[in-house]
């Protein structure tokens, strides 16, 4: 039987090497700085192996240190979530849930709604959300899960699709009567565009395309002159100023379509469809993610399908069979 002390160690090694800083692994510990590294050099010296290099500017694992952590951390998520199963059974999900965001407006319009609604069935979770332009490391910054558009660039994150937000052209009516109304794709050279992106260093506005598709058919638009931004919401206020055509998220231009402020462009023309992920860093989840995720998914497809393109029968299925999980 493993010493009590060698699991308790195993625990702190993994909260210190997911953070890859002590100061941040005592204060999620709740436990001194000081107390935290003697254990972990106490932890070394049993082995008799140097798991992690130190040095005043950054901490980084050692080669026995990356394929330790990888076997600990197993072991410390399934020990954790053992133990989140025992205390769900006897109160249901509990503590303090994380979720980190994009600030898009129909992220804050429906996953707002998606919290408060689940923090009024899981009185015992407390729910933080906070609003990033950007996907943040979720171990290091200590997230739950989180929400991204579009696919995460770290490939080792577990994504789970729950919808997919169409894309298409829209521009200010005003600017189209002073610039004209395409009438193909390719009329977009001659347009100045909003987009969202961030160019390269070396990119230029003749080698700028967005591609779109027309059923099975698909084509390479070019753009002339563009004005980009990193935001959803920062490209819709200047397509709504009348700065040029942007290819928007349709569920965020909505109430500026009804309300005759913008207007689609080449509307038998879509953008490739934007695909919603929840986001976590391991498979293996506390009670209070696992229902979070549960309850969102299905509030998000469910809500997102009549604006967006319908996930496929494979996605549908991986999604409500997480329902059951």
């Amino acid at each position: 039987m493993a010493h009590p002390q060698v699991l308790r160690d195993m625990a702190l090694f993994v909260e210190v090497a997911k953070r890859k800083s002590f100061s941040q692994a005592a204060v999620a510990l709740d436990v001194p700085i000081s107390s935290l590294s003697r254990r972990i050099t106490q932890f070394e010296t049993s082995i008799g192996l140097r798991l992690l290099d130190r040095t005043t500017r950054k901490l980084v694992l050692t080669p026995h240190g990356e394929a330790y952590y990888e076997q600990a951390t197993r072991l410390v998520e399934e020990a954790q979530r053992t133990f989140d199963e025992l205390i769900a059974q006897a109160r249901g999900p509990s503590g303090l849930l994380k979720i980190a965001a994009p600030p898009d407006p129909w992220v804050v319009h429906h996953l707002s709604a998606i919290a408060g609604e689940y923090a009024r069935l899981y009185a015992q979770v407390r729910v933080h959300l906070d609003l990033w332009p950007h996907l943040v490391d979720l171990a290091q910054e200590g997230y739950d899960l989180a929400l991204a558009v579009g696919a995460p660039r770290e490939t080792s994150m577990i994504t789970r699709k729950v919808a997919q937000l169409e894309n298409g052209l829209f521009a200010a009516p005003d600017y189209l009567d002073r610039a004209g109304r395409p009438e193909r794709p390719a009329d977009l050279a001659r347009h100045q565009a909003t987009m969202v992106g961030v160019p390269s260093a070396s990119s230029t506005a003749a080698a700028s395309t967005w591609p779109l598709e027309r059923g099975e058919e698909m084509v390479s638009a070019p753009i002339g002159r563009a004005i980009s931004s990193n935001s959803q919401g920062m490209a819709r206020r200047l397509a709504l100023a009348g700065h040029g055509i942007g290819l928007l998220q349709a569920i965020d231009v909505e109430s500026d379509v009804e309300c005759g402020r913008l207007e689609r462009v080449l509307p038998e023309w879509q953008g490739l469809p934007s695909p919603v992920y929840i986001v976590t860093t391991s498979r293996l989840l506390p009670a209070k993610t696992r229902s979070f995720i549960a309850f969102a998914s299905r509030q998000l497809a469910e809500q997102l399908a009549p604006r967006g393109v319908t996930l496929d029968e494979a996605e549908l299925t991986a999604l409500y069979d997480l329902q059951e999980a």
